[in-house]
């Protein structure tokens, strides 16, 4: 190799993304991705993942991905295959072998793991051990979102399936997309001091791209004469189990439209049964209402919407944050406390609302959707969250790349001045 050769490897990094029944991890991958790339257009980024809707979100060139049979987290240490007819071992031992090959084989500069350290029941620790032990230059980095689930569920399954051990022997950096005053992690969740100094909060990680037809999603439901109705949006992300939800909105549709006008656009989400769907269009007959499967640019409905209605999964949240629209949060019941968590925790700092899911009764929901909108169409302004964590995290990954590739280049040049001159 020459030395012109030696000065041209592509930064390289990897991501690993578990996220068979959602669209969370993606969503939040996917935007870290698309920030490296916008700032260092020559890097290559990789990312494994399971979900079964493989590129859901739009990418940026030079991002490719592998796709890994998928599997569905029933309960804490209880996975199950999703579509392949085989034992969950069977399956387990071939995203095992798939992940190591795919991380010798591409060599990233990062690896950046996605929620869990160790991987899906310590799938990723031969891959991290084999790194390690390579003497490759990769720096491993694991991403967190701000709330994993309450601190007595992670600490005792952590600790059992050796996460805990995981971060401490593999890896460099530890990125929270969170705000420490708001949840400390490290505090709630028992970090030790070695691996605190590890952390970087990031701030909230949400898609840097904008609204793009605002008035157009509106008129999809209003005309645009109509100024006295109210646009209510109900989203839920995947919507895998977004049912009880809508459903209540739906009972509760005939007592406010009695109140005030408005008019409900429900998008049930990919991942929602097919028979679940079809009861939710069947309740929509002779109401203010109509149900779409999925949208191209929700943050467009957002700012369409006098009022949102959503879940309070990560990603939908923080868009609703950058929106400073009003919102209402259902969290989801469980199995994860994650979303209740995080709904009250945002709803105490007035940056949203929130309906515990245990108290969904028609009374409750009319008296809160009919005095959310007497509130009007934006949340107050004071004390907004910092929603810079996609920027951030980009900012320390491409760091981590540069130094690496750039001890890579030193490495190759050193091969090369060693190598004899041929004859």
């Amino acid at each position: 190799m020459n030395s012109a050769q030696s000065q041209n490897v592509t930064p390289r990094m990897m991501m690993y993304s578990q996220d068979g029944f959602g669209l969370g991890h993606m969503r939040r991958t996917t935007s870290i991705a698309n920030q490296v790339v916008r700032a260092n257009p020559g890097a290559a980024i990789l990312t494994m993942a399971d979900s079964r809707l493989g590129q859901f979100f739009e990418s940026s060139t030079n991002h490719d991905y592998l796709k890994l049979p998928s599997i569905l987290k029933a309960g804490p240490g209880d996975w199950r295959a999703v579509s392949l007819p085989l034992s969950f071992s069977a399956i387990s031992s071939m995203r095992c072998e798939l992940i190591r090959s795919a991380v010798l084989s591409y060599q990233p500069h990062v690896l950046l793991v996605d929620h869990m350290p160790h991987g899906a029941m310590g799938e990723l620790i031969p891959t991290l051990a084999a790194l390690r032990n390579s003497g490759a230059p990769t720096k491993i980095v694991l991403g967190l979102r701000d709330i994993l689930d309450a601190p007595e569920v992670v600490r005792r399954r952590w600790s059992l399936e050796g996460a805990y051990e995981a971060i401490e022997r593999y890896y460099d950096t530890v990125l929270v997309y969170g705000n420490r005053e708001v949840f400390d992690l490290a505090k709630q969740y028992g970090f030790s001091p070695t691996v605190r100094d590890r952390m970087v909060y990031t701030g909230y990680v949400c898609t840097p791209q904008t609204a793009r037809y605002t008035a157009r999603a509106r008129a999809k439901y209003l005309s645009s004469s109509d100024t006295q109705t109210k646009l209510i949006v109900a989203m839920a992300g995947g919507g895998a189990d977004a049912y009880p939800m809508m459903r209540a909105l739906l009972d509760a549709l005939p007592a406010i439209s009695a109140q005030q006008k408005v008019y409900l656009a429900i998008i049930a989400g990919p991942f929602m049964p097919a028979e679940q769907r079809r009861d939710l269009e069947a309740r929509t007959r002779g109401l203010p209402a109509r149900v779409s499967l999925s949208v191209n640019d929700t943050l467009s409905y957002i700012e369409a919407a006098d009022l949102t209605i959503a879940m309070a999964g990560y990603n939908t949240t923080m868009e609703i944050l950058r929106s400073g629209k009003r919102a209402i949060l259902i969290p989801r019941r469980g199995p994860s406390a994650e979303q209740r968590m995080r709904a009250q925790l945002f709803a105490e700092r007035d940056w949203v609302e929130m309906i515990d899911p245990d108290d969904l009764d028609t009374e409750r929901v009319v008296a809160q959707v009919c005095g959310a909108l007497d509130r009007g169409p934006r949340m107050p302004e004071l004390h907004r969250p910092d929603i810079s964590g996609v920027t951030t995290s980009a900012d320390v990954l491409l760091d981590m790349m540069d130094a690496a590739s750039a001890a890579e280049n030193l490495e190759s040049l050193e091969l090369g001045l060693q190598l004899p001159l041929a004859a």
